[in-house]
């Protein structure tokens, strides 16, 4: 994994703060209220994937042996849509596979005794491949280093680099996006939120915060 500074693909002007994004409600849960503002749209994220589906192609000459892995769960219907945006450049077919990390995660004793595990499907062989992996949100670095440690079981790829949609910030471990839709940075109440139509009915991206 680089730790060079990645590529940033930004829609508009990168928000420095927090404020000034639309205000699209208020959910009140007991006697705590969150409110919601709107990072980006299906439009912004669809601009922003044919941008980084451009920047991977120019970044690696040949494309024949890259595929793209999903980090599960939402990196992998994010992974099939950067994959659609690769293959309309190419004019082919792009590969792409998806990695359950949850056995290799740190935090296990934190968050269940009985972690759930899902299906991890590479219906290609890693080793000698370029990888890119791609998740939804980059924030401690802790997912990242799970899915290397899970991937080298698999095989030893030729390199990873990592695409996400939004960084957040507040890394813990030295690991940094290859490619980046959106920078933004958080504070400790707010939770970065990317809807997807395969699993919320809607494609957006939200910024939650507990107050």
């Amino acid at each position: 994994m680089t730790i060079e500074k990645g590529i940033e693909i930004e829609i508009g002007r990168p928000p420095h703060k927090t404020e000034g994004f639309f205000l699209a409600g208020m959910e009140n849960n007991g006697d705590e209220s969150m409110t919601t503002k709107h990072l980006m749209s299906e439009a912004q994220m669809e601009e922003a994937l044919a941008k980084m589906a451009r920047q991977i192609i120019k970044q690696n000459k040949k494309m024949e042996d890259i595929v793209l892995i999903g980090i599960r769960s939402r990196g992998v219907p994010l992974a099939e849509w950067l994959a659609r945006k690769i293959e309309a450049v190419l004019k082919r077919p792009v590969e792409v596979g998806s990695l359950d990390i949850n056995l290799y995660r740190d935090d296990l004793s934190e968050v269940d005794e009985q972690p759930v595990v899902r299906k991890t499907e590479l219906p290609f062989g890693i080793s000698g491949k370029g990888i890119i992996l791609v998740d939804d949100v980059l924030f401690t670095g802790r997912t990242i280093r799970a899915a290397m440690d899970a991937l080298i079981d698999f095989g030893r790829p030729k390199f990873v680099q990592l695409a996400v949609m939004v960084d957040r910030g507040w890394r813990e471990l030295p690991i940094q996006a290859d490619y980046v839709a959106k920078k933004v940075k958080t504070s400790a109440t707010e939770n970065i939120k990317v809807m997807l139509a395969e699993m919320d009915g809607t494609n957006e991206i939200l910024i939650k915060d507990k107050r």
